[in-house]
């Protein structure tokens, strides 16, 4: 959230000073007979009936008067940008304190400014971006105006393309929504808004991001349920880089999608590889182009995750080319190129060896952690401990001969066990 200090250029004298103030600003670049008219029509709301309370203690009147000034202001007006922003902080200002900040009134009116703050000319952006943030950080924490108000922030942003100038953090807007006296539905079509404004920033991958979030704010049986999911299936297919896909199948709304098409290729990115993806493309033909995949991409990505998990069943070993390139279906001189690709994703580390036409591998990740992945883990790990306890007898046994002899052999047979116990989950 940018951090801006309040210019207040009209804050001084009394509240009709000030107010008079407002009028003749929002009304600067009208012809001179509107001016007058706004003018005098100003002075009939302030003006007392005989008998009554002055204005500063008239409460109604006061109301009268700034929504008169409400009114008038269609636009950022004709004025500098610490104008722009004192005039704008002064009516805020005076909006919160005269109406609760939880009625209809304020809500309408704070909604009508932010349609002017997000529809002006973008040559004042740096000014709209500072009011916006003004009103957010004026109104109080709990407030239901920040949802709004913090919307038209993103909107702003989103449409100048400076999205990062929020400084957006997952740790703030799960903050604010505990925060905010906000109904469910709203804090869905928060998060949903900026999944939006991240997509329309052209930053993919933030947004699958907090689509997790949105999809998991919604109820499994909610009508917006499943399209968010297959919507955040499709995401999570179309990036490049994304080759973790079990946040997915945690989401409530995503299992609940599992008779669509797009959920049994997600499956097949799981837990299968190339031949499942042709014969799946096969019986969908018109899934690329309804869902804007890329086949070359999706084909890309299910042979480097299939290089990973062919991986995880050889750590501390080495595993030959020609085993590499049955499975990912290429010819065995492309198979370094596809281990540099692999080992470039992180899913994978290893040391190719050209002379024995193998990758040995240190560490690789696994796509999904269940029985099987635990029951290899755990021959590792007695691999392993065999391999300590015969480190730990070579070094007792030297220490009994007396000779410096058993440091040297326990790193040998340290090197001879090419044991790691060291696993991801992709």
């Amino acid at each position: 959230m940018p951090t801006a200090d309040s210019v207040s250029v009209f804050a001084e004298g009394t509240f009709e000073e000030q107010i008079q103030e407002l009028v003749d600003y929002a009304t600067r670049s009208s012809p001179g007979d509107e001016r007058a008219t706004a003018s005098q029509s100003f002075r009939d709301i302030i003006k007392p009936a005989e008998g009554a309370k002055p204005i500063e203690e008239d409460q109604e009147r006061k109301r009268n008067a700034l929504t008169f000034v409400l009114d008038q202001t269609k636009s950022l007006g004709d004025g500098s940008e610490q104008e722009i922003e004192g005039y704008f902080n002064l009516l805020f200002s005076h909006l919160l304190t005269l109406w609760p900040t939880n009625s209809p009134e304020i809500k309408h009116h704070v909604s009508s400014l932010l349609d002017v703050l997000t529809s002006s000319p973008s040559e004042h952006s740096s000014v709209r971006y500072r009011v916006i943030s003004n009103l957010f950080n004026a109104t109080p924490r709990n407030s239901a105006l920040r949802l709004p108000i913090y919307t038209a922030l993103l909107k702003v942003a989103a449409n100048n393309g400076e999205l990062h100038t929020l400084r957006l953090s997952k740790k703030d807007i799960e903050q604010w929504l505990q925060e905010w006296d906000i109904s469910g539905e709203e804090r869905s079509q928060f998060l949903k808004s900026i999944v939006d404004a991240f997509i329309q920033s052209d930053q993919p991958e933030t947004a699958y991001h907090h689509t997790l979030s949105y999809v998991s704010s919604l109820p499994s049986s909610s009508p917006e349920s499943q399209s968010a999911a297959v919507d955040a299936i499709a995401l999570a297919l179309r990036l490049p880089s994304l080759f973790d896909f079990d946040p997915l199948f945690k989401l409530d709304a995503v299992v609940s999608a599992q008779d669509h098409e797009l959920f049994s290729l997600l499956q097949v990115f799981f837990n299968s590889g190339l031949p499942e993806l042709n014969s799946w493309l096969e019986s969908h033909p018109a899934a690329l182009e309804k869902y804007e995949l890329d086949r070359a991409q999706l084909e890309r990505k299910i042979r480097l995750l299939s290089f990973a998990s062919l991986g995880f069943a050889h750590v501390g070993h080495d595993l030959p080319y020609s085993e590499v390139a049955s499975i990912l279906q290429i010819e065995l001189s492309e198979v370094e190129k596809w281990a540099i690709d692999v080992i470039r994703t992180g899913l994978l580390s290893g040391k190719l060896s050209q002379t024995t036409q193998s990758l040995h591998v240190y560490r690789s990740s696994a796509r999904t952690f269940e029985r099987e992945q635990w029951e290899a883990l755990e021959k590792r790990l007695v691999a392993w401990k065999a391999g300590l306890a015969s480190v730990l007898e070579v070094v007792t046994s030297a220490q009994k001969r007396g000779n410096g002899s058993g440091a040297g052999e326990a790193v040998q047979q340290v090197t001879q066990t090419g044991e790691s116990v060291q696993v991801d989950a992709a």
